[in-house]
């Protein structure tokens, strides 16, 4: 699975919001500014090229849907940036957090319930 661009990176979160979409759909949800309609359906084509996305066609309109979810995306490329970024050491990362005040006590004791239940 390849990284996406910034840009993929955005048009999938759309397709994940809706789930799926004809192009006009998807520029409805793109905040200000907007892409052009070819720009848009440009990086669509792309994202099915890269097997991030695929259709289903209706006459001469595609409604476009993701291959690949959400949570398999980010679970992939967040385990990478932990690697690069962090010595693959979730503690660091969460240190880095808690030390910027990004992430509060009660945010650490409520993570440490899900783990604890999880076991």
């Amino acid at each position: 699975m390849q990284k996406l661009t910034n840009k993929e990176e955005e048009v999938m979160q759309v397709l994940w919001k809706l789930e799926k979409a004809f192009v006009k759909e998807m520029l409805e949800i793109f905040p200000e500014p907007k892409p052009h309609y070819n720009t848009l359906s440009t990086m669509i084509r792309i994202l099915e090229e890269k097997g991030f996305v695929s259709y289903n066609s209706y006459g001469n309109s595609h409604q476009y849907y993701p291959l690949i979810s959400k949570e398999a995306y980010s679970k992939r490329y967040m385990s990478a940036a932990i690697a690069s970024y962090f010595d693959n050491s979730y503690k660091s990362m969460v240190s880095m957090f808690a030390k910027e005040e990004k992430i509060s006590a009660s945010d650490l004791r409520e993570i440490l319930e899900m783990i604890e239940n999880k076991k």
